[in-house]
């Protein structure tokens, strides 16, 4: 037997497995399974017609109040360990190996039930697969026994949804399966306050947009892009179909991660978000052009030393990116070119509410899978003073993404997407202090060498544009002393402190 107190010790040195960023699609139910009748659904919510028929009879904690039965089942069958909280009964599940997780799944239906949770065995597979990626068997035990055991029959022994556990209660569980299940709220979707232009110049966007760092939705300039008409799963399947794209940790030719994506109802879902997309596959490079707003891009003169900078974006109904500032201090721009994007964002001086970034920006603590911060955060926000900017931009439409604003991303259907990150002079001098900050080695991204980084944009800088970096620093420092500078109000204020009044 191992010990509780070991065990502990090993959760508090092992690091937790970042997140990914995701949520789900369908999910083909088992033609032999029994839709569950007594699953409670919360007021103003509303289940996918797709959600699996139950998940090993799991009930939110609030139902054992009302249930004729005097014990937990969750309870009983952890015996002494029952008093550790249900995500640390997983850290610890988590330190086993499948081998250990199946033994174990028989000891009692508690253990049953947290020994087949999903998340469990898709770090299993995760960890475990190489560079050819996996191939998904419409659940995460079942994907992990069948690329570890090919003779063994998947379908027929694992692939079933299992048996309920009667009386078994634990918000966790439970609200990881809702989180996978539940669609979109109207009211969440409702609120659409960011600006929105068209056929604007450059230099209206400049000054009315990117100077003051706001954000914007710009429409009809992606119309020539001939990825407007073409891209379709079945056109990138013909063009790149065998192609491995970067999938979380791991790379999956875009066949599997169709696959992939068609079956998974999960709460963070996988992400295909691939930097050398344009290098890998030139055609899908050629099927986009920059849009006009965004040509100056600073970061170029590093040539290919310059960090990773444009991805393709694929991802499922419910997929997307929990809340974060984009890297190096770069602004962005985000093109829909297939399905829709519920956004949020939040200016940098606002932390949004369930987000905890640390001190030194390397780390941020945030709900696990968007819908969660949606039920528990989201309708906090209408009562902030400073409200976040929200929107949903649809296939055609571009987001602008000011440097240092957290912004939040969630796919309303099956959505294909081109996002870029760069530097113009509106914000070269943010990016040079982000660039040369002590930790840099933890902060900058997308690059190797991200101690010199700063030292070589610099340098390239000066030698491309010459006394461009000198000139901001003068303008910035000019615009600082004007904001500083007392108003004359405020001068007559100071000078009759004594008592002065005017009389009229």
């Amino acid at each position: 037997m191992f010990g509780c107190r070991s065990l502990l010790k090993q959760i508090k040195k092992k690091k937790r497995r970042k997140p990914h960023k995701f949520n789900p699609k369908t999910h083909k139910q088992n033609p032999n399974s029994t839709q569950q009748q007594d699953l409670p659904t919360e007021d103003g919510f509303s289940l996918k017609n797709s959600y699996p028929s139950h998940n090993y009879g799991v009930q939110p904690l609030g139902n054992f109040y009302f249930s004729s039965s005097p014990h937990n089942s969750r309870n009983t069958g952890l015996g002494n360990i029952q008093t550790l909280t249900d995500e640390l009964v997983l850290d610890i599940l988590g330190l086993l190996e499948a081998t250990h997780l199946g033994i174990l799944s028989t000891v009692s239906k508690s253990f049953y039930v947290f020994c087949n949770h999903e998340p469990l065995w898709r770090n299993l597979v995760l960890d475990n697969c190489d560079d050819d990626g996996f191939l998904f068997k419409g659940s995460w035990k079942s994907t992990f026994v069948a690329g570890n055991y090919p003779s063994f029959d998947v379908l027929k022994v694992v692939g079933s949804l299992g048996f309920k556990v009667k009386d078994f209660y634990s918000d966790y569980l439970f609200q990881s399966w809702l989180c996978a299940n539940l669609e979109m709220k109207h009211e969440w979707l409702e609120r659409d306050n960011i600006v929105r232009r068209k056929g604007i110049s450059v230099d209206e966007f400049v000054s009315g947009f990117e100077t003051p760092n706001k954000p914007v939705l710009l429409e009809g300039c992606l119309d020539n892009w001939p990825a407007l008409k073409k891209w379709d799963r079945d056109y990138l399947v013909e063009v790149c179909g065998d192609n491995r794209f970067a999938v979380g940790p791991t790379q999956m030719t875009l066949t599997d991660y169709f696959a992939y994506s068609s079956q998974a109802q999960e709460e963070r879902p996988l992400y295909l978000f691939d930097p050398k997309f344009a290098n890998k596959v030139p055609q899908l490079g050629r099927d986009y052009e920059v849009p006009v707003y965004f040509n100056e891009d600073l970061f170029n003169v590093l040539g290919d030393e310059r960090p990773d900078y444009r991805w393709i974006i694929i991802g499922p109904a419910g997929s997307g990116s929990s809340f974060h500032i984009d890297p190096n201090s770069t602004s962005a721009w985000n093109a829909v070119v297939k399905g829709s994007k519920k956004w949020v964002l939040f200016p940098p001086d606002v932390v949004p509410p369930g987000v905890y970034p640390s001190s030194d920006g390397a780390e941020v603590a945030c709900p696990v899978s968007i819908t969660e911060w949606f039920m528990n955060f989201y309708e906090s926000t209408k009562t902030w003073k400073k409200k976040p900017v929200e929107c949903v931009c649809k296939a055609g439409e571009v987001i602008f993404v000011p440097n240092g604003w957290w912004h939040l991303v969630i796919n309303l259907e099956d959505s294909i997407a081109i996002t870029q990150n760069f530097v113009s002079r509106r914000n070269l001098l943010n990016v040079l202090d982000f660039l040369k900050k002590p930790n840099a080695s933890t902060l900058v991204s997308g690059t190797r060498d991200r101690v010199n980084l700063h030292d070589k944009f610099k340098k390239a800088i000066e030698e491309s544009f010459p006394g461009t970096i000198e000139e901001l620093v003068k303008n910035a420092e000019k615009k600082k002393a004007e904001l500083e500078k007392p108003s004359f109000w405020d001068s007559v204020k100071d000078s009759n402190s004594g008592g002065f009044k005017f009389s009229f």
